[in-house]
């Protein structure tokens, strides 16, 4: 084991062992009953505007999207700034849609989307297979997480021939990330979200300043790195027209897919009231615009040669060889907190979908407060665990085309939630069966990609049609929930009891005088 530099590698260690003790605290900050499922999995519903924009933030904006967005846009070019749109696509829906599953989650005590769909549908077969969907789709996320922890530290020098030399430090990361989450919950990424998203602007800002710099300006950065890809013939600049329809529906698919997954859900849940989620739509844009940045690491690493071993390299490398080592140190530091915040969240999510929807549901139904907390805290660590283990046994190539999956299947859930949010038109058979019908659609079509894209060309009336193998997916889900439940409302079967009201989706904002309590208000107002 050879570390890049004594100087780099204490920073690192240092930064890390101060917020794991954060992480440890968080059990104490804003205490709570953590034997409570709605206390330990959504930290007591409670986080105002600032929280919970550096809860998105750290949630949303990982590990992977530091490392894998400029992999991208080094690999393809103009085509991996498709995550720009996306960002800014998204947030008018979590504006209109999120404030109402808030308001109907907290009147009923739902923890997780799936819940929302058995009070919905009244349907236990759906709201399973939303929460296996949930959790399928989300261990590959978390197993990427971890991966590019490890890239962190492979480029730190952490890394050898031995078991020990390779794997061990990211070993030792898992486990305190999993200690402090099973012993504070939700509190723990909430609090770490705050310093790992001013450590990544301070290195953003730090880096569109320096790097291009050393690097000749941004005219020779685009003029060079144009001249390159033009040479090799596999990437543009610019957006070619065949690819137009290719990079829409992948902007538009991950904005739909996004606020599906569990993870983000629970940033939602766990804040204090709707109109917190209506400000946190109009200031999380402030991290498009530095994910656009973020985006330009990749531009930048074509036009300075760099040639990483792999995809995830690219990052990491263009850091060394620009920054001084004691910068680098927190630079990688921070890309690592940005897979430790999202591992836990997205860990926690999970463990609230198993508990709710499977254990609760399928053995135990009568299970009390403290039980459920006790299975969602063990779980959270087989989460995790299991997604260390994905990592060791798999190629990185494969366990990133196991994500791309995962967002179509998760895409798959969105009828059965979004859908409900305004008015339960489809019957709850039909959505089963949509369900059905999107993730073979989905499945057949990345498998015929054997795994390598996730943009399927489809012939229509002799013409070629490229778009996101999800959209594609999604579209035949709709199609035959429409179909079904016109039949099935025709042949008068009868739709499940539905638990919930009209006046239950209403919040504060349009005037409904739904209750929210004097110190959750109070609360809000201080982080206003």
């Amino acid at each position: 084991m050879q570390l890049l530099h004594s100087s780099a590698f204490l920073v690192f260690v240092t930064i890390l062992a101060a917020v794991s003790v954060l992480g440890f605290f968080g059990a104490r900050w804003r205490r709570g009953d953590l034997d409570q499922l709605d206390e330990w999995g959504l930290g007591g519903r409670q986080f105002g505007t600032l929280i919970t924009w550096f809860l998105v933030g750290g949630d949303f904006y990982t590990a992977y999207t530091i490392i894998a967005v400029p992999a991208l846009v080094f690999g393809t070019g103009a085509m991996g700034f498709f995550a720009l749109p996306y960002t800014i696509i998204v947030y008018p829906f979590v504006f209109l849609a999120m404030p109402r599953l808030w308001a109907v989650a907290r009147k009923h005590g739902y923890i997780t989307p799936a819940d929302f769909v058995q009070g919905r549908y009244g349907s236990r077969t759906l709201a399973t297979l939303v929460a296996l969907t949930g959790i399928t789709a989300t261990m590959p996320y978390i197993a990427l997480q971890l991966a590019g922890m490890g890239a962190v530290l492979a480029q730190l020098g952490l890394t050898g021939n031995s078991w020990v030399q390779q794997d061990l430090p990211l070993v030792i990361a898992f486990l305190v990330l999993a200690l402090y989450t099973y012993s504070s919950g939700l509190r723990a990424p909430a609090i770490i979200a705050i310093v790992k998203d001013i450590l990544i602007y301070i290195v953003v800002i730090a880096a569109i300043v320096i790097i291009p710099a050393k690097a000749g300006g941004y005219t020779h950065i685009f003029s060079a790195a144009d001249a390159v890809w033009s040479r090799q013939g596999t990437a543009s600049l610019i957006l070619l027209p065949r690819d137009y329809t290719a990079y829409a529906s992948l902007a538009l698919g991950s904005a739909l897919a996004a606020f599906m997954y569990p993870h983000t859900v629970t940033t939602m849940l766990a804040s204090s009231s709707g109109k917190v989620i209506r400000r946190n739509a109009v200031l999380l844009p402030a991290y498009t615009f530095l994910l656009g940045l973020i985006a330009l690491f990749g531009v930048v690493a074509v036009a300075a040669g760099i040639h990483p071993a792999t995809s995830s390299g690219v990052v990491p490398e263009l850091m060394t060889r620009f920054f001084s080592p004691w910068f680098t140190g927190l630079a990688f530091a921070a890309i690592a907190l940005a897979a430790m915040v999202p591992a836990a969240i997205m860990s926690i999510g999970a463990a609230n979908l198993f508990t709710r929807s499977i254990y609760r549901a399928w053995f135990r139904p009568h299970a009390t407060a403290q039980q459920e907390s006790r299975v969602a805290k063990n779980v959270s660590f087989g989460v995790k665990f299991g997604a260390l283990l994905f990592v060791f046994t798999s190629s990185h190539d494969f366990v990133i085309n196991l994500q791309l999956l995962g967002g179509i299947w998760i895409l798959q859930t969105f009828p059965a939630i979004t859908f409900g949010l305004w008015k339960r038109v489809f019957h709850h058979q039909a959505l089963i069966a949509g369900w059905v019908a999107g993730m073979a659609t989905g499945t057949s079509m990345a498998a015929a990609l054997r795994l390598h894209s996730s943009v399927y060309a489809l012939t229509i009336g002799g013409v070629s049609i490229r778009l996101y193998a999800g959209i594609w997916a999604l579209m035949a889900n709709i199609l035959i929930v429409w179909l079904i439940s016109t039949f099935l409302d025709h042949a008068n079967i009868p739709r499940n009891y539905d638990e919930t009201t009209l006046a239950d989706y209403q919040d504060e904002w349009d005037g409904s005088g739904a209750a929210i309590s004097n110190d959750v208000i109070s609360c809000e107002r201080i982080e206003a």
